[in-house]
């Protein structure tokens, strides 16, 4: 009989997904808990949020296991996660991906930064960062980053058969998509092997801090008169590199011709341009770059660029896309 390692008062061990559309956290979600179950014996349950259903929106995936006997009526997002599995470590710009984690619960991240580094970044006082360079798996393996995280997710959760994840994932792809089981299932593999772990000894007060729910910036007692909105979802503020699953374009001036078929292809429209004189003293439009913090590299100006001024590159930890970066709103940025 499967034993979990830990419970909370309610008996529940909790697991909490944090990614964007496009990444397959709601697959993984799904497919985890109907394992859990199905494969393993226990009781579960397993259920996403997320807004609008597109790449690039945030998606969390929330499961609870617990011993057959144990009824679960408790069907709320899960605050204080025994393990939290982040998709794409870009999260920290805008998301609390650990809100709520205890001193000795597991964080797993999708990155290429060591397990120091990570912890720096998301303030943790201990517990267990474990590391997986889920994108770099999924790019050499032709298939998504989600199973790739649920192979360094069975490692960590070891009270569960891997063998009965793999099971699950032919189902749920040899009916439709018969091609991508092995692919999958050699992910899958990849990911529960190359994991690697950090333990670090939590703070001696780490056990004493009260856990917070976090509350609304306003309410009823100090929203603005009229419904005024403080805080408008304009480009200024928005930023898609987040999106970016592993690849993005690099651009090549000394190839361009300017003939503008990325900027017709690009959905985002990330490209700059700026008006010049040509040879022959005519006023024309010239190709500046990419504002990188709209571009979500889905490379259709790579597929559109006709004398290859533009290809897809991988997207490494070296800062490319901010030494890189031509910003649109620029005279904004310097004030």
């Amino acid at each position: 009989m499967t034993q979990l390692p830990k419970v909370n008062e309610l008996g529940f061990f909790e697991i909490r997904l944090e990614s964007i559309g496009g990444l397959g956290a709601n697959l993984a979600g799904k497919m985890l808990s109907e394992d859990g179950v199905v494969g393993n014996g226990l009781n579960g349950i397993g259920f996403s949020s997320y807004g609008s259903e597109k790449k690039g929106s945030p998606v969390k995936a929330h499961i609870r296991f617990c011993e057959p006997d144990t009824n679960i009526r408790d069907t709320t997002p899960i605050e204080r996660p025994h393990v939290v599995g982040i998709f794409h470590d870009a999260l920290f710009k805008t998301i609390n991906c650990t809100s709520g984690i205890f001193s000795d619960s597991t964080v797993l991240v999708n990155s290429k930064k060591s397990p120091e580094k990570l912890k720096d970044l998301m303030d943790i006082q201990g517990g267990i960062v474990a590391v997986i360079d889920a994108t770099e798996i999924a790019l050499e393996e032709q298939t998504k980053v989600n199973t790739a995280m649920l192979g360094a997710l069975y490692r960590i959760l070891d009270f569960l058969d891997p063998e009965s994840m793999k099971a699950t994932i032919r189902r749920t792809f040899e009916n439709k998509y018969p091609h991508l089981v092995e692919p999958n299932i050699r992910t899958f593999d990849r990911g529960y092997h190359e994991v690697e772990f950090k333990i670090f000894t939590p703070n001696k007060d780490a056990d004493l801090t009260p856990f917070v729910r976090a509350e609304a910036a306003l309410g009823y007692e100090n929203q603005p008169m009229g419904g005024t909105i403080t805080n408008p979802g304009n480009s200024f503020l928005k930023d898609l590199s987040i999106s970016r699953a592993g690849m993005l374009p690099h651009f090549h001036e000394e190839k361009c011709i300017n003939c503008a078929a990325c900027d017709t292809a690009c959905p985002d429209f990330c490209f700059v341009w700026e008006e010049k004189e040509d040879k022959r003293g005519r006023p024309q439009m010239f190709l500046q770059g990419i504002d990188y913090q709209y571009c979500k590299g889905c490379l259709k100006c790579v597929h559109a660029c006709p004398v290859e001024a533009l290809t897809d590159e991988r997207e490494h930890d070296d800062g490319y896309a901010e030494s890189n970066r031509v910003p649109h709103l620029f005279d904004l940025i310097k004030k």
